[in-house]
């Protein structure tokens, strides 16, 4: 892990968050993907995948230009993700459940993008628009969403 203050340390901090919510998302769609019968549904999650993939692939050589490897999703949040995700599928197994799932999921990682985004102030431009691209390809899915809900 990267001790360093100042903008190396703001920009390794803010990478790390945005590896985190890359796997994150990419797990939680995961989760759900087999349960989708719209393929327009499937098709929509799975574009979101792969943008989420190409910007962990960013993250991944930002973070390797700082010698760091990066930040797994806290485990306790990724567990009861998952127990929420199979909970509220195994009471209502609709495609308007897996969207409402991925709906909250994204808006909760606007949020904590945000709120990284201000609280890393110093880091570099690049961080910074990863960062930002991921915040906007999480409120791009939301919207996709909405037809689905």
């Amino acid at each position: 892990m990267n001790n360093k203050t100042g903008k190396d340390g703001d920009t390794v901090k803010l990478l790390r968050e945005c590896d985190a919510g890359v796997k994150m998302g990419i797990k939680s769609i995961d989760d759900v993907l087999d349960k989708i019968k719209n393929p327009d549904l499937r098709n929509i999650l799975s574009s979101s995948k792969q943008e989420h993939k190409s910007i962990g692939k960013e993250l991944g050589e930002q973070l390797e230009k700082h010698f760091d490897d990066g930040k797994m999703p806290n485990p306790i949040a990724t567990g009861m993700s998952w127990v929420k995700t199979n909970a509220m599928y195994l009471a209502d197994p609709t495609d308007a459940t897996v969207a409402d799932l991925m709906t909250d999921g994204s808006n909760m990682g606007v949020k904590s993008l945000s709120r990284y985004i201000n609280q890393y102030k110093n880091a570099d431009e690049k961080s910074t628009n990863l960062a930002e691209r991921l915040v906007n390809a999480e409120l791009r899915l939301t919207e996709d969403l909405r037809r689905f809900l």
